[in-house]
């Protein structure tokens, strides 16, 4: 008998980004991050900007979008809070927003500081009025991400992925 196949969670989540024909990857260096931004800098139909702090992503997404092309934002549950006003440009001028946010602060996490913001990043999202889903398990990923890129570019909204800490593992600094 042999094992399932392993789902490839990052090469799902690029592939739904091709097929939604995103054009700029803004992101934060991030370790959960880390393949996806590998897979996306290798695609040639992808423009990579690394970003110094979050909100930055945001005025990249209206810019993309008012330029005529799409693009998704990439980062960590604890930039979230760094995003708070700049959501304001999203919701008020009804530009999509694409985010993909991997999660501190749950399973297994070894750093108490990330604790607070990572059990705040829900309501936080939804009270900027940020449509937001969640995906926990690899097999389901492709399909979320694909649904958010179609809702946010669609409706004109902001919609935020959030990418559990078990499904991205948790993070140690041990060996």
């Amino acid at each position: 008998m042999s094992a399932a196949p392993v789902a490839d969670w990052p090469r799902d989540i690029h592939a739904a980004l091709a097929a939604a024909e995103i054009r700029q990857v803004a992101y934060v260096p991030d370790a959960g991050h880390a393949r996806l931004i590998t897979l996306c800098a290798g695609d040639g139909a992808m423009h990579m900007v690394p970003l110094t702090s979050e909100q930055e992503g945001v005025g990249l997404a209206a810019g993309a979008w008012l330029g005529g092309q799409r693009s998704v934002l990439l980062m960590q549950s604890s930039g979230v809070g760094n995003c708070i006003n700049a959501l304001t440009l999203i919701e008020t001028c009804r530009l999509p927003l694409l985010m993909l946010i991997t999660m501190r602060g749950e399973f297994g996490e070894f750093n108490p500081w990330q604790v607070p913001m990572g059990r705040a990043t829900p309501q936080a999202l939804q009270l900027a009025d940020v449509l937001v889903q969640r995906a926990s398990r690899a097999e389901e990923v492709g399909a979320v991400v694909a649904g958010a890129a179609r809702l946010a570019f669609a409706s004109y909204r902001a919609v935020a992925v959030l990418l559990s800490q078990q499904l991205i593992g948790a993070k140690s600094f041990q060996k």
